[in-house]
């Protein structure tokens, strides 16, 4: 009796043969092999979520997708990987093959989450710290708050109660976790702030009128000093109506006593001596005191100048 297969999700080689299909029909145009010993449909696109589907297909049903695979499922921001990262429950359920990073880790726990068994997110900020350095991590949880509805709490409290190899490192960058992050270009300029030895700057400060309504908010700043430093994209520039008003809102901002460090890319990526060298000058020129004379050197091990 032939079994009937989706063709357009993964299916193993075992399970073609129990739908018919010959090692020939495997082998020609009308099918394309995900990883080894694991097929779909050729028309089918190769996407983070077949790949995924193709690594569980040959592993046993405790075995889940993990680390930055799973942070990548869920549309959190981190860079893409060759290898999709399984782990697994028990070293006898590996199935090692190329394409694949497999991990065993007993008592680890899984979800479903687009029907695919993956880590929780908690459990994958104590896996990212083993791939990511510190500031990477801090905008993930940043992340985690921001889409997934995780509370810095939790995520502190869970790498307060876990122990191993990682776990030291994912409990400092919890330590830096904030909510009410906009993107991780905002997650970055603050860790470029705080890891320089500056006072590390309020996020999504809201300006409100007398009625307390919110009529501005910026990115991050200093409230008692009116100083904020804002990020702004290159797509604020490329569109000319969200420049102008932009335009307009800092000079309101700044007839209302506020002094704003506008920061680009070039400030983060290329240049973020330049901008650390801006924030300290302007929070000098509002008199803060006690400000280091060089910044500390740990900025540099995550922000390389280009």
């Amino acid at each position: 009796m032939q079994v009937s297969l989706n063709l357009r999700r993964p299916f193993t080689s075992a399970q073609a043969r129990e739908a018919g299909l010959s090692r020939g029909l495997l082998a020609g145009p009308k099918f394309r092999r995900v990883v080894s010993g694991v097929y779909v449909e050729a028309g089918t696109p190769d996407s983070p979520w077949t790949r995924a589907a193709a690594a569980l297909a040959v592993h046993p049903g405790t075995a889940h997708i993990s680390h930055t695979t799973a942070a990548q499922l869920m549309g959190l921001p981190v860079a893409a990987t060759a290898d999709v990262h399984v782990t697994v429950l028990n070293q006898r359920d590996r199935r090692p093959r190329a394409g694949l990073a497999c991990h065993t880790l007993p008592g680890s726990d899984y979800m479903i989450y687009q029907g695919l068994r993956v880590s929780p997110p908690l459990q994958q900020f104590i896996e990212l710290a083993g791939i990511l350095n510190l500031v990477e991590l801090v905008v993930v949880g940043d992340a985690m708050i921001r889409q997934l509805g995780l509370t810095r709490e939790q995520i502190v409290a869970y790498c307060a109660a876990c122990s191993g190899d990682h776990a030291a490192a994912a409990r400092r960058a919890a330590a830096y976790v904030r909510a009410e992050v906009d993107s991780p270009t905002e997650s970055l300029l603050r860790m470029l702030i705080v890891l320089a030895g500056l006072p590390e700057p309020t996020v999504n400060v809201m300006l409100r009128d007398d009625s307390g309504v919110v009529v501005y908010r910026l990115d991050m700043g200093y409230p008692d000093i009116k100083l904020a430093t804002e990020y702004d994209g290159r797509q604020h520039a490329d569109d000319s109506r969200q420049w102008h008003r932009d335009i307009l809102r800092r000079e309101e901002l700044e007839s209302d006593g506020w002094r704003l460090v506008v920061i680009t890319s070039p400030g983060i990526y290329r240049d973020p001596l330049q901008t650390l060298t801006r924030v300290r000058d302007a929070l000098v020129a509002r008199g803060v005191t006690g400000l280091p004379r060089r910044f500390s050197a740990e900025w540099r091990r995550f922000f390389p100048p280009r």
